[in-house]
């Protein structure tokens, strides 16, 4: 019976054992076959791209006139409509002339004055070389006539001078456009009094043309501009603040004779057409070149490219599938794509969709896709999204995540 009792025990141990061990391999079994995340991964591309540059402006007109009088007087009538267009020659501000008016009749009367007393003093010269001649006169006498002719001449002369300048003044009454533009509005109105030279009527700008003059790194304008002159026409592009592309075109036409050595940049600028009536003198502006070649560069989609706290990072893919930390320098962003400067080289493979639900060290199942060409073939540049920065937020995030998949 004991025999009996104690294989009936064994049995049940066995049995249970064998439950055990099967419950357990049911609970390995799924952990074991767990299927790996899938993952977009594409082969960086490997192109020339003809790099463009963006530098910050701000407009300015060729021609800008501060209006001042030339006279002083009291202010007549204001013969322009503020803000409007206006011609050279245009009259704009009348300063009342009376005065002026008045000296210039007084001045023309003292000129017939010194006329008549020219015209006398040579003749009482001309009479005392005759009488000289019969020794009616002596040499003394005759000598003063004729140097009262001299001072004659230097009276009429001085009275001639001063009535020009008379006439000047009362030209200047009329205060003419010295150039074509647009007009400000009246800083000083009629029946004040303004001071010669430093009284500011208003202001004038020529709207035909615009500057925008922005410095250049010398480092990027020797690796990307170096073979451009004034004289090339290199084009750019202008955008104005809440443009959403760069819709003014222009041209490069002015380069500095040095480079600033307190900054290191070079002073440029490009001339644009003012067509439209949104380019206006003092307009803040972002101005863009392309450089002037092409050179082989590795692009990658720019959703591809992580940030922690120090570096800006892609995930590559090795040979067994497993993503790998890599650290690179990003350069131009091209529509969807970013340049690297740094880090990739061609040939490697990456995540497309960067770190965000994947991390360094996970094996993963590659889903091979390719990288849309398109905005390579279009050159369309975005530079507000080359500027945009994570918040210190965002690259914590990134560092926390790296941290748990290392």
């Amino acid at each position: 019976m004991a025999w009996r009792s104690y294989l009936a025990v064994t049995l049940a141990v066995v049995s249970l054992s064998g439950c055990i061990a099967e419950a357990d391999s049911q609970d390995k079994a799924p952990a074991q076959a767990r299927p790996l995340q899938p993952v977009d991964v594409a082969t960086v591309l490997h192109t020339e791209v003809t790099e463009w540059h963006t530098f910050t402006t701000r407009l300015e007109s060729p021609e800008q006139v501060e209006l001042r009088p030339r006279i002083s007087g009291v202010i007549d009538s204001v013969e322009f409509t503020e803000g409007s267009y206006v011609k050279k020659g245009d009259l704009l501000v009348r300063i009342d002339p009376r005065p002026f008016q008045a000296e210039v009749e007084r001045l023309k009367a003292e000129r017939v004055r010194a006329t008549a007393a020219l015209r006398q003093a040579q003749t009482e010269a001309k009479r005392a070389k005759s009488l000289q001649s019969r020794n009616a006169m002596s040499d003394e006498q005759a000598e003063a006539r004729g140097f009262l002719v001299s001072q004659r001449h230097a009276e009429l002369a001085s009275v001639s001078a001063a009535l020009q300048a008379a006439e000047l003044n009362l030209e200047f009454t009329e205060i003419r456009a010295p150039i074509s533009g647009r007009v400000s509005n009246a800083y000083i109105t009629t029946g004040n009094n303004v001071q010669a030279g430093s009284s500011v009527l208003t202001t004038l700008v020529s709207t035909d043309q615009l500057h925008a003059y922005f410095d250049v790194d010398e480092r990027t304008w020797n690796r990307q501009f170096q073979q451009v002159d004034a004289q090339s026409g290199l084009m750019a592009a202008l955008q104005l603040s809440g443009d959403q592309g760069f819709p003014y075109q222009g041209q490069l036409d002015f380069i500095d004779n040095r480079v600033n050595p307190g900054t290191g940049t070079l002073r440029v600028r490009a001339t644009f057409e003012a067509t439209q009536p949104a380019l206006r003198p003092g307009a803040f502006a972002r101005v863009r070149m392309a450089a002037d070649h092409a050179r082989l560069s590795v692009v990658v989609p720019d959703r591809a490219i992580g940030t922690d706290l120090e570096n800006q990072f892609v995930l590559t893919v090795d040979a067994n599938n497993t993503l790998t930390y890599r650290k690179v320098s990003a350069g131009v962003r091209i529509g969807e794509l970013r340049v690297i400067e740094q880090g990739l080289a061609k040939g490697e493979r990456i995540a497309v969709n960067g770190p965000a639900r994947v991390g360094p060290g996970m094996p993963i199942q590659p889903r091979e896709v390719e990288i849309d060409r398109r905005d390579l073939s279009q050159m369309k540049l975005m530079p507000e999204a080359s500027e945009q920065k994570l918040s210190e937020s965002d690259r914590a995030k990134n560092t926390q995540m790296l941290a748990k998949a290392g």
